[in-house]
C-alpha cells in the first residue's frame, strides 16, 4: 500500500540543492501479526502532517505466522521490496526530490528497518540499504529479546542479536539518522499482585535485562508489552512517551494515534534532515579532497576488474 500527497516542488530538481524544503517520503514497517490495512490512519496522519508519500511494506499476517517455523526470509524481502518502492516514488514525488526515505518501523518492524541497513548477509539474504535509508526510526521496537522456550521468540532473538551485531548502535550515523521512540504508560510491579504483577512478568518475558544485572528490578515500564530499556538501544536518541500503549488499535492510545503522534514525528523528521545535511557535507568534503574524481574513478576501474 502506498500514498501520495500533493506535492509544490518544482519536479526535476536535485534533493541537496533543497533539503530544507524537502518533505521526507515515508516507508513504514508494521509489527508483529499486523497487516498494512492496519496502518491506514496512521499513513493518513502522517500525509496531514507534511509527509510527502507513504508506503506501507506489504508483510501481512500470514507471513508472520510462517516465519515462526520459516524464519523471517519472507518477511524481510518484502520489507526490502518496500524501500525499494519508497525510494522509487521519492525518486517521483516532487517533494522529496529523490532523497532517502525517512523509515518508521513499529515494533518488530523496527528489527527489520535495522537488518535493511546490514552490510553482512543475514542468511542468504544482503540488503546493504544504509545509502537508502535517511533516517530509522523505531516505535516500541524490542531491539533486546530474551531467548525462551518459546519457538516464534526464538526468531525474534536471534533477529535483533545479528541487528545488534551486525549495524550496532548508530553504526551508520551521521549520514543516516537513528530515533528510539518507547513509552512508559504501563508500569508492572515484582512485590505486587494482579495485573501490576503479571506486567512485570511479560516485560521480563520479552526483555530479562542486561547480562551483568544482579538484581532485577521491582518495577518496570513499558508500553504494555516492550519495556522501556528493551525499546531504546545503546547510544540511541530517544524520546520515552507517557501514555503511549503498544497498539496499534481504533481506540488505542498508540504510538501512531493522536495526541501520540506529535509528541516525535517533529523530532522524526528533524533527525532525517539532519542527516541528509550530514550526506550534503560529506559530498562536499570528498570533492574538496578530490575534485576530479580521480579516487572514485580508481574505485569504479577496480570494481569494473573484479
Amino acid at each position: 500500500m502506498d500514498t501520495r500527497a500533493a506535492t509544490t516542488s518544482t519536479p526535476g530538481s536535485r534533493w541537496v540543492d533543497h533539503v530544507d524544503a524537502l518533505r521526507p517520503t515515508v516507508l513504514v514497517l508494521g509489527g508483529f501479526t499486523t497487516s498494512p490495512p492496519v496502518y491506514r490512519p496512521f499513513v493518513r496522519r502522517l500525509l496531514a502532517r507534511d509527509a510527502a508519500a507513504v508506503v506501507v511494506a506489504n508483510v501481512w499476517t500470514p507471513d508472520w505466522a510462517l516465519a515462526a517455523w520459516h524464519g523471517i526470509g519472507t518477511i524481510l524481502r518484502r520489507s526490502g521490496r518496500g524501500l525499494l518502492r519508497a525510494s522509487e516514488l521519492s525518486a517521483a514525488t516532487p517533494a522529496s526530490m529523490g532523497a532517502p526515505v525517512l523509515v518508521v518501523g513499529h515494533s518488530a518492524g523496527g528489527i527489520m528497518g535495522r537488518l535493511l541497513t546490514s552490510p553482512r548477509p543475514f542468511g542468504s539474504l544482503r540488503l546493504n540499504g544504509s545509502g537508502r535509508v535517511g533516517a530509522l526510526v523505531t516505535l516500541g521496537t524490542p531491539h533486546r529479546i530474551a531467548r525462551t522456550g518459546a519457538f516464534r521468540q526464538h526468531i525474534a532473538h536471534d533477529a535483533a542479536t545479528f541487528a545488534t551485531l551486525a549495524v550496532p548502535g548508530t553504526m551508520f550515523a551521521p549520514t543516516t539518522g537513528y530515533l528510539a521512540v518507547a513509552s512508559r504508560a504501563v508500569v508492572g510491579s515484582r512485590d505486587a499482585g494482579g495485573a501490576l504483577r503479571t506486567t512485570w512478568q511479560l516485560y521480563r518475558v520479552i526483555d530479562s535485562g542486561p547480562e551483568e544485572a544482579v538484581e532485577r528490578p521491582q518495577t518496570i515500564a513499558g508500553d504494555g508489552l516492550v519495556p522501556v530499556g528493551a525499546a531504546v538501544p545503546p547510544g540511541w536518541p530517544s524520546i520515552v512517551l507517557d501514555t503511549a500503549l503498544h497498539g496499534p488499535g481504533a481506540r488505542t492510545p498508540w504510538y501512531g494515534a493522536e495526541p501520540e503522534i506529535d509528541r516525535w514525528w517533529p523530532a522524526a523528521v528533524e533527525t532525517w534532515r539532519a542527516a541528509l545535511w550530514a550526506r550534503v557535507e560529506r559530498a562536499a568534503d570528498a570533492r574538496a579532497r578530490d575534485p576530479d574524481g580521480l579516487e572514485r574513478r580508481r574505485f569504479d576501474a577496480a570494481w569494473i576488474r573484479g
